[in-house]
């Protein structure tokens, strides 16, 4: 008798075991998730003060485990997604941010606006249409008409430049906050070879980019399937506060 004791014993402390890490786990998630909805709307406020707005805004909280994060005031990352979003009514596929370095006052949380949520660190990738991109020339020095278009994974761009009609494959590129379009001067089409200089010049003065949200300073342009994305950086945020 006096053997089986200790072992219903062991028994009973591993189900109360059981049943607190339960309880806690559960908390956590729960406090994840009201977490997660209180940075979405700090994050989608700030976003809307550089003309950004989303049709659905969420935000992950990473790291290992929410209660010990919260109780050091300090999230790991935090990733936000925003679907659809909109830039200066430029319509793009979908906007992330992967912020690295979360300090979150507890009041933060609660809705208190005086509280201020800073960032170390975040990484913007900004995923849109080509035709959207070639919205961004509209007002582009020397450059009517501009069409681009993904075909056979490279970016093809037609235009109307100092009355010529021109089509060329392009590489776009960062540059200096800007996105040059190199041009593939073997792949234009119909131009002098006198013109041809220019017109690269031309397009390769870029496409200025709008205001990114927080602020980010664009570092590199890539083709991904039939989407142009671009890849931004910004540290040292507010995402509310006074």
């Amino acid at each position: 008798m006096s053997s089986r004791r200790p072992r219903r014993a062991l028994r009973a402390l591993i189900v109360v075991l059981l049943i607190l890490v339960g309880l806690a786990v559960a908390a956590d998630r729960i406090g994840e998730s009201l977490a997660e909805g209180q940075l979405a709307k700090s994050a989608a406020d700030e976003a809307a003060k550089y003309d950004v707005t989303a049709a659905e805004t969420k935000v992950e909280i990473g790291g290992f485990g929410f209660l010990p994060q919260l109780a050091r005031s300090k999230f790991d990352q935090v990733t936000m997604t925003m679907r659809e979003p909109e830039i200066e009514k430029i319509a793009a596929e979908d906007l992330t941010v992967d912020m690295h370095g979360i300090h979150v006052p507890r009041e933060a949380l609660t809705g208190d606006r005086s509280a201020a949520v800073t960032v170390d660190r975040a990484d913007v990738k900004l995923r849109l249409s080509p035709s959207a991109l070639a919205r961004l020339t509209a007002n582009t020095r020397g450059i009517d008409k501009l069409t681009l278009q993904t075909v056979s994974g490279n970016l093809v761009a037609k235009a109307t430049i100092q009355g010529l009609n021109v089509s060329a494959t392009v590489r776009p590129e960062a540059r200096n906050g800007r996105i040059g379009l190199v041009v593939d001067e073997s792949t234009l089409q119909g131009i002098p070879e006198q013109l041809r200089g220019t017109v690269g010049a031309i397009l390769s003065r870029g496409i200025v980019v709008p205001e990114l949200p927080f602020k980010a300073k664009l570092q590199q342009v890539a083709i991904e399937g039939q989407s142009i994305v671009l890849t931004a950086a910004a540290s040292n945020l507010q995402l509310s506060g006074a």
